[in-house]
């Protein structure tokens, strides 16, 4: 029987209504800077469409041109609804969204599945939406893919690398670091402190404090993994939800970076 991992926040972040679903994505996309950097790794937010949308699209929008070479996506994200020590892993065999299925990745779970730092744990992610808000911009941009999404919990960025290199592979593979940044500081607080972070990833310095980014443990090990493949980063967008849909009392920093 097909395990399958049912949207959790459709209705919530994004429109659980297919036709409307399709429309905002490809206008977020089409409003988007068009870079051909054909990344081999991004860092993308997770908020809700309406608050972080724009800022992700940027990151999406950077795989126009290796889109037609990626076939597995590599895709972390904090896990914020329910603890968990390590990379979890779903343990189902399918995600679903609006848009349709996609299946996950079983060559490469069963690849990672005896290293200590890996766990299988379908609560996990159930409810988790740092994965989730991703996989319509990556359905609408990429096509027919498969998936290994793990959700992150208590780990180092040292455990996070290891894994990463083993799932690294060639121009089929993209990894996908889902994070935003400063949470509910006010507008020119969270400016600063969102611009030192950006800074310190370009420099790929890390690590990066949880208090500057919620995914900092997946940014540290991909960090870590950027200096031995000897990436560039490139910022794409940076802006916080003052700037898009909120109010700028207390705001959430979203930033859209590439990896090449």
């Amino acid at each position: 029987m097909t395990m399958i991992r049912s949207p959790a926040v459709a209705g919530l972040f994004y429109s659980a209504d297919a036709r409307q679903l399709s429309q905002d994505v490809n206008d977020l996309l089409a409003e988007a800077k068009f870079n051909d950097f054909k990344p081999k790794a991004l860092i993308v937010p997770h908020a809700g469409y309406l608050y972080s949308g724009a800022v992700a699209a940027s990151a999406y929008a950077s795989l126009r041109a290796a889109a037609a070479t990626i076939r597995r996506v590599v895709l972390l994200g904090p896990a914020h609804r329910v603890a968990v020590h390590g990379l979890a892993l779903p343990g189902v065999d399918v995600f679903d969204t609006p848009l349709g299925s996609v299946k996950l990745d079983q060559e490469l779970a069963a690849a990672i599945a005896h290293f200590p730092q890996v766990t299988v744990s379908r609560e996990v992610h159930a409810l988790e939406h740092s994965l989730e808000v991703q996989l319509p911009f990556l359905q609408r941009v990429l096509g027919d893919f498969t998936l290994l999404p793990l959700a992150i919990g208590w780990t180092s960025a040292e455990d996070v690398a290891e894994i990463l290199e083993q799932l690294w592979g060639g121009e089929e593979t993209l990894i996908v670091i889902s994070s935003d940044l400063s949470h509910y500081l006010p507008y020119a607080a969270a400016q600063r402190m969102d611009n030192e972070t950006v800074q310190a990833i370009l420099q790929l310095r890390q690590p990066i404090a949880h208090d500057h980014a919620c995914g900092s443990i997946a940014i540290n090990g991909l960090i870590i993994a950027a200096q031995q493949h000897h990436l560039t980063p490139h910022l794409l967008d940076l802006r916080n939800s003052g700037d898009t849909a909120g109010s700028r009392d207390r705001v959430v920093g979203y930033a859209a970076m590439a990896f090449n």
